[in-house]
């Protein structure tokens, strides 16, 4: 199968290892990115970029155009500690930024109406008062606006889905990393600690480390993505019969990442400690049978070969301060 998608989000981390490999499957590829954090010289150079907010007018024609056989909603607020500062701010990107796509699409003739694969998040949507490995069905009670947003935005993807008929899906990741990455997020602590290594300062530990979550480089990520589009549609009415758990399945301690990231870059960098942070989430990871089960996904990518991965390229640029970072 291939096709025209539309990647919103596609200047940024994931969305633009997403549009490479949809790229790389023989698909064309249009990109909506107001460019607030993504970056140009992510964009791949077959893909076309329209630079647009999501929530505007002009994404909205661009999708009712009904030129796109999928649509993968990656533009996202995706900072917690920002929604958590600025709970208005969130929801206004996050939830009115999945209502401009969905309004957009309800207008296309129901033959033309392209598939929507929402970017939600395996951490925050499940919160801290249940036990990990957590499953699709287990109980949600977010604690952040970040994840309250991003529950919300999966319920209006169930609405539209059962009311208006349209094709949707959520994949809620866990802590994505990989090249490219940003240091926002929970997951930037890989990008935190790959450029304190970089310039021979210690790695910095909030709390004890024995924090754990779960780790998924960002290729497997992609691929699933890519399966999420071309698989079958979910056939279920409820929210989570249309979601998809995307992680390891496995949680890492951050005192273990920390030593991982140590040992593949060679350097002798030293751990300190700091207060622990309040209302840091204690313990998350992922059951991903339900991806595995449907999708025919799973993460292949080992953790020490990602980071390793990771690290090399963290390398790489700060080797060529030269790049563009516009």
């Amino acid at each position: 199968m291939s096709g025209r998608v539309l990647v919103t989000g596609g200047a940024g981390f994931i969305g633009s290892h997403v549009a490479d490999l949809f790229l790389s499957r023989g698909w064309a590829v249009d990109i909506v990115d107001d460019l607030s954090t993504g970056r140009r010289e992510n964009v791949p150079v077959a893909a076309r970029l329209i630079v647009a907010d999501v929530r505007s007018d002009d994404a909205a024609r661009l999708i009712a155009e009904g030129s796109h056989d999928a649509i993968v909603h990656l533009a996202a607020q995706m900072d917690v500690r920002r929604s958590v500062a600025d709970p208005v701010f969130d929801a206004g990107v996050n939830i009115l930024g999945i209502l401009n796509v969905l309004e957009a699409v309800r207008r296309v003739p129901a033959e033309r109406a392209p598939r929507i694969v929402f970017a939600s998040t395996g951490g925050a949507v499940y919160g801290d008062l249940s036990s990990p490995p957590t499953t699709e069905r287990t109980g949600k009670e977010p604690d952040s606006p970040y994840g309250i947003a991003k529950l919300a935005s999966e319920y209006y993807l169930a609405y539209y889905a059962r009311i208006h008929g349209l094709a949707t899906t959520s994949v809620r990741f866990a802590n994505v990393y990989g090249p490219r990455q940003d240091p926002h997020g929970e997951a930037g602590v890989v990008a935190i600690f790959c450029g304190r290594i970089l310039k021979g300062e210690a790695l910095t530990i909030f709390g004890d480390g024995e924090q754990t979550r779960d780790y998924v480089h960002v290729a497997d990520v992609a691929e699933a993505v890519y399966l999420a589009v071309t698989g079958a549609v979910p056939s279920g009415a409820r929210v989570d019969d249309r979601a998809f758990n995307i992680g390891t399945g496995v949680g890492t301690s951050v005192r273990r990442l920390a030593a991982l990231l140590i040992e593949a870059s060679g350097s002798d960098s030293t751990i300190e400690f700091a207060p622990e942070r309040r209302g840091e989430q204690r313990h998350s990871y992922l059951d991903v049978a339900q991806a595995r089960q449907t999708l025919g996904w799973q993460p292949r990518v080992e953790l020490p070969d990602g980071l390793a991965d990771t690290y090399s390229w963290f390398a790489a640029r700060a080797a060529a301060p030269s790049l563009s970072r516009t």
